[in-house]
């Protein structure tokens, strides 16, 4: 969508304004919405955990909030930063989402003492098993520090289980495989 001088022009003004600004006068319904929302207009923003601002309208169109996109026109966002890194090797058994006691002790005092806002969990596996499999168990370890995270009183902004493809290190040594099994904790300030 090409935006006009003008709508270029205005600093400061956020890109669903920007939109709204450029829009023609559209009914209250939309056919996409099909009276589903009742007439009530409700806009949705939301922060993934690389740190990109989304909007979405009420017809189903979605965007970038951020201004800054590199040459391709992808937009660079600003990732959070990774304040905690569990390897998993040291909190569960192979095979396992449950976390040890001790693990659960060493989490709870993590999260009383850190003092973010909020936080990000995202899991991470080796390439070992399937992608299915790894996908699963990322995401049941990412939840379980989650509930740890919870129990002690923090606030949790997203848990994600990425499995195999966030690779930390190369899978074709013990020692790159053991960096990739790992939970990573984002702060938010």
């Amino acid at each position: 969508m090409k935006l006009s001088k003008a709508v270029r022009a205005l600093a400061g003004i956020s890109l669903v304004a920007a939109l709204a600004l450029q829009a023609p006068m559209a009914d209250a319904q939309t056919p996409s919405q099909v009276g589903r929302d009742k007439g009530i207009y409700l806009p949705t923003i939301w922060v993934d955990p690389d740190g990109c601002e989304h909007w979405v309208m009420d017809d189903g169109a979605e965007g970038y909030m951020t201004p800054h996109t590199n040459r391709q026109g992808i937009p660079v966002c600003r990732r959070g930063n990774v304040c905690g890194v569990m390897k998993s090797d040291q909190f569960f058994a192979t095979d396992s989402y449950r976390i040890h006691k001790q693990g659960r002790a060493r989490l709870t005092e993590f999260f009383k003492t850190t003092g973010a806002v909020s936080y990000i969990i995202t899991g991470h596996t080796d390439s070992r098993a399937s992608d299915a499999y790894n996908m699963r168990l990322s995401f049941n370890r990412a939840s379980a520090v989650a509930k740890v995270a919870h129990g002690a009183g923090a606030k949790i902004a997203d848990v994600r289980g990425y499995g195999e493809r966030l690779p930390a290190a190369a899978n074709n040594t013990a020692q790159g495989m053991a960096k990739n099994r790992r939970v990573e904790i984002i702060c938010i300030r």
